[in-house]
């Protein structure tokens, strides 16, 4: 289900490492990794960009793929929701909306969960289930089923979880939309892309 290109849809399930780069190396953020160790994506937060609450997600090679903003409004302050949307570039460089992020207000209940909406296919929802703060969650489509599974490898335990974690995506799924979502839910628990 190609969002943003269907180059980043694979036919087989893929699984990357996600490394953390701590803001006093190269301004934060993070890489995503393959078992080769090449890097295959990699996202700057505010540390590189010098703006808060708007992050890069790029390719190996450096090139933007996704940019990724938290809107906000005085009726959006009012609201029970943040919403982040994830930006991609049309051939002439200009923004195309992909996808809408609705994270719930903290101040009211963390319970609900976090929704995302595709701006192609209003049918195609998704949510997330689990954990990210201790890296166990899901992305998981409107029928339910997993397209993407955030956990921490037991061999790399030793490690923090926070820094190192392995994201398994399913065939056929758009790996930016998943790392543009996980480039938000890193910003949202304070991780490497927050300042």
């Amino acid at each position: 289900m190609p969002i943003v290109s269907k180059v980043y849809c694979s036919p087989y399930e893929v699984v990357l490492a996600v490394r953390r780069r701590p803001n006093v190396v190269n301004g934060g953020g993070f890489a995503v990794a393959d078992c080769s160790q090449r890097v295959v994506f990699r996202v700057d937060g505010c540390g590189i960009l010098g703006k808060k609450q708007e992050l890069v997600l790029r390719d190996g090679d450096g090139n933007s793929l996704l940019l990724i903003r938290q809107k906000g409004s005085v009726i959006e302050a009012l609201s029970f929701l943040k919403r982040w949307k994830g930006f991609t570039y049309d051939f002439l460089g200009s923004e195309k909306l992909a996808f809408t992020l609705k994270e719930p207000n903290s101040c009211f209940s963390n319970k609900n969960p976090i929704r995302i909406s595709l701006e192609s296919n209003n049918s195609s929802n998704f949510e997330i289930r689990g954990d990210f703060s201790v890296r166990s969650c899901s992305i998981v489509n409107s029928t339910g089923h997993v397209v993407a599974q955030i956990g921490v490898k037991e061999v790399e335990q030793v490690m923090s979880g926070r820094d190192l974690y392995h994201v398994k995506i399913m065939p056929g799924i758009d790996q930016v939309f998943v790392f543009g979502v996980i480039a938000v839910l890193d910003y949202i628990y304070d991780g490497s892309t927050r300042c």
